[in-house]
């Protein structure tokens, strides 16, 4: 039932997701969708250590109601002129 009410919410655009924004690797993660802004808040500090796990810098996280398209979870935000991406975390927040 948890499943279908955030996919519910998810369609219209009011489901909740962790935005976590990077400067090194300059980088802008999602994590979600979540029904609830608690939800999302319980969620973020593994999200954050994670990244921090990965050495990520610059650390910065919103909670936010958008809607996301799935396959779009992870946006290098600067790749320059090199698209060697080894290296970059690329985690993806699913619901479980």
């Amino acid at each position: 039932m948890k499943e279908f009410l955030t996919s519910v919410l998810q369609s219209v655009g009011l489901a909740w997701w962790v935005k976590i924004e990077t400067r090194t690797p300059a980088c802008t993660y999602y994590f979600g969708p979540f029904s609830s802004e608690k939800e999302a808040q319980i969620e973020k500090p593994g999200y954050v250590e994670d990244l921090m796990n990965e050495e990520a810098q610059g650390i910065s996280v919103d909670i936010l109601r958008c809607k996301r398209n799935a396959d779009n979870l992870t946006i290098f935000d600067d790749l320059g002129e090199q698209n060697d991406l080894e290296g970059v975390p690329t985690l993806r927040g699913q619901l479980s």
